[in-house]
């Protein structure tokens, strides 16, 4: 017996997305290709992981470009996925420490009993470190010593 074949509604419905991107997706080659019926997109059941599979590496930060280097080496080179996931893992590093530093700087301000931060030296110091090109975890590292 066949698997069921989804109209490309149906896929959409059953996945949480819009058929545009559907059509998208299918365009980059993330999806297989459809068969067509009376002119209209139909998708096999298991179309329905590959979507999943698509929203969930989107959601961990891989570009679509990613995704379609990752989705070419479905069941092959293991080593594309890994030099892939070691960049995003190295990526969503950086991105924490910039958040926590963004965190740790929001919360100084509202601890600060300055009313006025240009007061404060520590928010001196990060001011002065970015001017001089330092990204704010950085100068945030190097301010984090300064009272305030």
């Amino acid at each position: 017996m066949s698997e069921h074949m989804l109209t490309i509604g149906e896929l959409a419905d059953r996945a949480g997305v819009a058929t545009s991107a559907l059509r998208y997706w299918d365009e980059l080659g993330l999806l297989p290709a459809p068969v067509r019926v009376s002119g209209q997109r139909r998708y096999p059941e298991s179309a329905l992981a590959l979507v999943g599979a698509v929203l969930l590496l989107r959601d961990a930060g891989f570009s679509l470009a990613e995704q379609k280097a990752l989705m070419a080496t479905r069941g092959g080179a293991r080593e594309e996925w890994d030099r892939l996931a070691r960049r995003k893992l190295a990526e969503l590093d950086e991105q924490i420490a910039k958040a926590r530093a963004a965190r740790e700087a929001i919360e100084h301000g509202l601890r600060c009993g300055r009313d006025d931060l240009l007061g404060c030296p520590n928010f001196n110091g990060l001011v002065t470190a970015r001017l001089a090109g330092q990204p704010l975890q950085d100068a945030h590292e190097h301010c984090a010593g300064h009272g305030g």
